[in-house]
């Protein structure tokens, strides 16, 4: 089966019982996607031989680099200096990535369409461009509504516990991130959230990325709670109004996998959809998330709740 077949039979079958009025707003345009920084940067590293100091790192890469990538190296502080001192720690790092560049144009074919299908689906998405950089070695990615997503090819593709297939890696995880944009500013500027506050809003973001490109971003979920729903989803609902993320967030590693909150979110929001009758006004609660508490109430889940 095709991933544009699949795509399509997913939103018939999200569709076929709540239609939906899209063709209004179907000739949104789909926000940039920029690559040329990741080939700019190869050019560099390759006529160094793979040992680019960090005066060439920074006059020939950074300096004349996108407002995106400029965008990320202010807030991550990336500098000719920390990418040279990061390749001299960690060269593998930076040779392992060529086989993340090589997906690259399918990457930004296939984000075009899906970030195309977000603007159709929710007509007052924010549409910032995507950029995809190189940094030193982290974050994965960065977003915000003015300034668009930055997302650190190297730093991704060092990611193995993910998607094995580079290709859907970078398209959905890029399209979990965006969805992050489009939450309202109270929500995202949330200071101590709770588990069921920021698992709700990795929830929605997983939730849009398989509703726009067909494939969500952490699917290795998939292997750790089979068998397990119940005893997990009962663990979260006991400590979901604690501000200690610890256990359901912000566990993972490049390593190794974690943030189960994830997954009992995108459960919890998948319900919410499901159990919805207008559907385009369900999609805007989620991805704005103002209301954590009534879409859990709403929502009809409970521990261990059986979802396609």
């Amino acid at each position: 089966m095709t991933r544009t077949l699949a795509l399509n039979l997913l939103l018939s079958a999200l569709y076929f019982h709540a239609p939906m009025a899209m063709a209004a707003s179907a000739a949104a345009p789909a926000p940039p996607v920029v690559i040329e920084d990741v080939d700019r940067f190869y050019r560099v590293y390759d006529e160094a031989d793979a040992r680019p100091t960090a005066a060439q790192l920074q006059h020939d890469y950074l300096d004349p680099g996108s407002d995106g990538l400029h965008h990320f190296a202010r807030l991550r502080r990336v500098s000719g200096e920390s990418i040279a001192t990061t390749l001299g720690k960690r060269p593998e790092l930076y040779e392992a990535a060529r086989r993340c560049l090589r997906v690259m144009p399918q990457v930004k074919q296939r984000l075009g369409q899906g970030l195309q299908t977000l603007a159709s689906l929710y007509p007052d998405a924010k549409l910032p461009p995507v950029t995809i950089v190189v940094g030193h070695g982290k974050p994965v990615g960065i977003g915000y509504p003015d300034s668009g997503l930055q997302i650190g090819l190297e730093a991704l593709c060092a990611v193995d516990w993910m998607n094995p297939d580079l290709e859907d890696r970078f398209v959905n995880v890029i399209a979990h991130e965006y969805a992050h944009v489009q939450l309202a500013p109270a929500t995202s500027d949330l200071e101590h959230p709770t588990v069921l506050e920021r698992s709700l809003m990795e929830g929605a973001a997983e939730f849009a990325a398989e509703l726009t490109t067909g494939g969500t971003a952490y699917q290795h979920f998939e292997g750790l709670t089979r068998g397990r729903e119940r005893d997990i989803e009962t663990a979260f609902q006991a400590d979901m109004d604690k501000t200690d993320l610890d256990d359901w967030l912000d566990n993972s590693s490049v390593e190794h996998p974690g943030d189960l909150g994830y997954w009992v979110g995108y459960r919890i929001v998948k319900s919410y959809y499901r159990n919805a009758g207008d559907k385009r006004q369900a999609l805007r609660d989620i991805l704005r998330m103002e209301d954590p508490a009534a879409i859990l109430a709403a929502s009809g889940w409970y521990p261990g709740i059986a979802l396609p």
